[in-house]
Formats: structure tokens, C-alpha cells, sequence
């Protein structure tokens, strides 16, 4: 029985249009697609395979994810994929749901709290089986609400109460390698560059570090900064402003980097022969800046594969407490932070 081709019918081939080309009945159709061939005679078996291979069936995986409660989704929220560091996290999660036969559904809630509530109520519509998220942390309730129903990894920043795996940076020991490694090399008037705390734990954390190491070291003076509208004249009054000794910033983390280094060139600052930089995170464009910005690398492939791996243990039924990952930055050195006299 030769039927149209899907492209003359112009329409996807349902389930009912295979069994009538292999003459069998739905129910047989169903249980060849879903694994249960064992059940069929043989010959029926192949008649649905060959009619299946005529006319192109492709069975419609989301429908039956839902139909035996599986949809091997994962879903991701992320607060601002335009941070090169979401999208280096965000592939190591990609990879390892791939290793392991799940897809990845991504939502980017531009750093918007009501973006992140919308996307949050599309996760759940998706029937997702578990999520991964980087989140503004405006939202508690709806998350908790989500994390009681299905399986919740937070990746860099933790929600105050809500009880979930968190996997991130060590900030507190990112911040001493920083402060130890401009000591070092001379440096004594320091300028921490942060994005707006807006209350991103994360942020915070670097902060209130930094801050720490500050009081605890009296060879240095230090202060804090974050970029927004007054951050260019306030910059512009630390470079020229009396200190202790030479001036370096440290950008807590890419982005701030970026709009350091960019009102350094616009103020006409020679990089990096009048301040030194060091910067969270090691990006791609680093090495390119003057003598290089020297980098505490995250490992992002390994953070976003372990947030994967934490999930999976508890869709596999992992009722432990929650757990914290923190993992070590890595100092790459470079020409932004030479020694100083």
C-alpha cells in the first residue's frame, strides 16, 4: 500500500496513518515505537517498520514523555546570557545532559524580575523533570513552590531559604588569591569594580571578601566601586586621588572588567603602566588588552557539568540535605599586575 509522501500531504504523518498503511492497530503501532516490540509478532513488527520508513513517521517525543510522565527535559534559568560566564556554565550543563539523553531548555531573563517569574511559570507549563538555575533571587516563594514539585539546582547564587544544591565559586578564597597576588607585586591602593549588588549573593560575597582582607591587611587601603552612571567620574577620582602606594583594580567579574577597561582607555590611562588590573573570570578577550589583564579563571565546564550531575543524583531519588560545591579560582598572571617598585 503506497500512501502520499509527507510533503504532498503537507502535514506531520500521525499515528493512525502507519497503522493503516501496515493494516495493524494503533495500540500495535504504539507499542513498536515505545520499545514493547517484544509483544508483536514478527511480522507485524515489520510491517510497522517498513510502513514507519515509507512514510517518514517521526514519533512526537514530547507527547510521549508526557503520556509516561518522562520528557527527559531539563530547564535552565539564566539571569543575563549575555555574561560570557552564564554561557561557558550553560554549555558544560548542555554537554553533560546530552552524555546522559536529556535536552536542555534555556530561558534568559535579561537580569528582569518579571522576565524571571514568566519564565519561571514556562518552565513548569514544559513539564520539565528538573532545573538548574542562576537567578536573580527577587522570586523565593515561586521557586521554593517549584523546588517542593520537581528537583532545583542553584548555580552561583543561593536564595536565603530555600533549601537546594548550590554550585559556584570559592569567592572568599578567589578574593585572598586576588589581594595576596597584588601584594606581591607592589600594590597598595586598591579598587574593587563590582556590577550593582542589586542582592546577588554572589556579588555580595566578593564584596564583603574584599572588604575583610582590606581591614586585615595594613599595607593596603581599599574601596569599592560599582559601575552604572557615576562610575566613570568616580574612577577618574581614585586614579588621581592621594593613596599609599602604586593603584590597581580588581573587577569582581567579566563584565565589570569590560567597563573598567573601557573607562581606563576613555580617561587615557596608559595600560597598564599607571594601574594595574586583576579580574575574575578569564576571558577570551583578555589576553588582547595591552600586556594581557591577568585572570582568576572559574572552572565553568566543571561547574556547569557538576550542577548537571547534582541534579541527576536526585532525580535518581537522592534525599541527602543540600549540598555546596564551592570550587578554586585559578590566578593566571600577565602583564596587567607587573611587579611594582
Amino acid at each position: 500500500m503506497n500512501g502520499p509522501s509527507p510533503s504532498a500531504r503537507g502535514s506531520r504523518v500521525t499515528i493512525s496513518e502507519v497503522a493503516e498503511a501496515a493494516g495493524v492497530s494503533k495500540a500495535s503501532v504504539s507499542r513498536y515505537i515505545g520499545g514493547d516490540r517484544q509483544l508483536l509478532a514478527d511480522a507485524t513488527a515489520l510491517r510497522i517498520g517498513q510502513a514507519i520508513e515509507r512514510l517518514d513517521y517521526r514519533p512526537n517525543q514530547m507527547a510521549r514523555g508526557l503520556k509516561r510522565g518522562r520528557t527527559r527535559l531539563i530547564g535552565m534559568l539564566v539571569a543575563d546570557i549575555l555574561n560570557p560566564y552564564s554561557v561557558a556554565v550553560m554549555h558544560g550543563v548542555e554537554t553533560a545532559c546530552r552524555q546522559h539523553g536529556y535536552s536542555l531548555v534555556v530561558c534568559n531573563t535579561d537580569r528582569s524580575t518579571e522576565q524571571e517569574s514568566q519564565h519561571l511559570a514556562a518552565l513548569r507549563s514544559y513539564n520539565v523533570e528538573g532545573l538548574i538555575v542562576n537567578t536573580l533571587g527577587h522570586h523565593a516563594g515561586e521557586l521554593q513552590s517549584l523546588h517542593d514539585e520537581l528537583p532545583m539546582v542553584l548555580v552561583d547564587r543561593k536564595v536565603e531559604a530555600l533549601e537546594a544544591d548550590l554550585v559556584g565559586l570559592d569567592n572568599r578564597d578567589a578574593v585572598r588569591q586576588a589581594l595576596d597576588h597584588l601584594q606581591q607585586r607592589g600594590y597598595r591602593d586598591l579598587l574593587l569594580v563590582s556590577e550593582p549588588l542589586d542582592g546577588t549573593s554572589s556579588r555580595q560575597e566578593r564584596v564583603t571578601a574584599f572588604t575583610g582582607e582590606i581591614a586585615r591587611r595594613p599595607l593596603l587601603q581599599g574601596q569599592v566601586l560599582q559601575t552604572g552612571e557615576t562610575f566613570r567620574e568616580a574612577l577618574q577620582h581614585f586614579l588621581v586621588a592621594p593613596g599609599p602606594g602604586p593603584k590597581a583594580l580588581f573587577a569582581a567579574n567579566g563584565m565589570a572588567a569590560l567597563a573598567a577597561t573601557r573607562q581606563l582607555r576613555e580617561l587615557g590611562c596608559r595600560l597598564f603602566e599607571e594601574i594595574g588590573l586583576i579580574a575574575l573570570d578569564d576571558l577570551d578577550w583578555y589576553p588582547l588588552v595591552g600586556s594581557g589583564i591577568t585572570a582568576l579563571a572559574q572552572p565553568t565546564a566543571e561547574i556547569g557539568t557538576t550542577a548537571f550531575e547534582c541534579l541527576l543524583e536526585r532525580l535518581r531519588g537522592d534525599r541527602e540535605p543540600a549540598r555546596h560545591f564551592d570550587f578554586k579560582a585559578q590566578l593566571i598572571i600577565r602583564g596587567s599586575t607587573h611587579p611594582r617598585g
